[in-house]
C-alpha cells in the first residue's frame, strides 16, 4: 500500500459524514505504518473503541465500522472473512459498516466477519502470530493470500459502497 495523508483517509470515507470524518482519531502509529506490508489501512479509534475504519488503496475508499462489544470470554475460533485467518477466543468479530448513498438513509448495514485488530496483512504475511491454537494450513504462497485478502476486501466494500471497489492502486 502507499503511504497516506491524514487528509487522504479523511476524504476517502464514503460511509459517514464529514463532520465524521474529521473527528475520527488516527492510531498513534499512523506515521510509522509498515505501508509496503499493508493492503488496507485498517485501526480501530483509539478514543471510540467502538468504532474501526478500514482504507482501501485502490481509488482510496474508505469505510467506518461498528464495532461489537466483546464478550469477556469467547471460546470458539473463528475464521476472518477476509484474510481466511483462524483466531481462537474471540480474535474475530462480526463488525458493521452503515452503507453508502441512498441505503445509508434506510439505516442499511452491511456486516463481515473481520480480525479484532484489522491486522490481515501481517498475518497473511507471518509478520503477526493469531495466537494460540493449531492455524489452518495454506495450500497457496503469501502472493495467493494478498491476492484473496485483496478480492474479499473488494468484495465487501463494494456491498457497502453498492459499486464495483478495487483495491490496489498501481496493480
Amino acid at each position: 500500500m502507499q503511504p497516506l495523508t491524514e487528509t487522504e483517509v479523511r476524504a476517502s470515507l464514503i460511509n459517514c459524514s464529514a463532520e465524521e470524518a474529521a473527528q475520527l482519531n488516527l492510531p498513534s502509529w499512523f506515521h510509522d505504518a509498515p505501508w509496503d506490508d499493508l493492503d488496507y489501512l485498517g485501526w480501530i479509534d483509539p478514543k471510540a473503541e467502538r468504532r474501526a475504519y478500514i482504507i482501501a488503496d485502490g481509488g482510496l475508499v474508505g469505510i467506518r465500522l461498528r464495532v461489537p462489544h466483546q464478550p469477556a470470554a469467547a471460546r470458539r475460533t473463528t475464521m476472518c472473512a477476509l484474510c481466511l485467518t483462524t483466531r481462537p477466543g474471540g480474535g474475530v468479530s462480526l463488525m458493521a459498516a452503515p452503507r453508502a448513498g441512498d441505503a445509508a438513509a434506510r439505516l442499511n448495514t452491511i456486516g463481515t466477519y473481520v480480525c479484532n485488530d484489522l491486522a490481515c496483512s501481517l498475518y497473511i504475511r507471518g509478520m503477526r502470530s493469531p495466537g494460540r491454537g493449531i492455524p489452518a494450513r495454506e495450500t497457496i504462497d503469501v502472493r495467493g493470500s494478498v491476492l484473496r485478502l485483496r478480492a474479499n476486501l473488494a468484495a465487501f466494500l463494494s456491498r457497502v459502497v453498492g459499486e464495483e471497489v478495487t483495491t490496489a492502486r498501481g496493480t
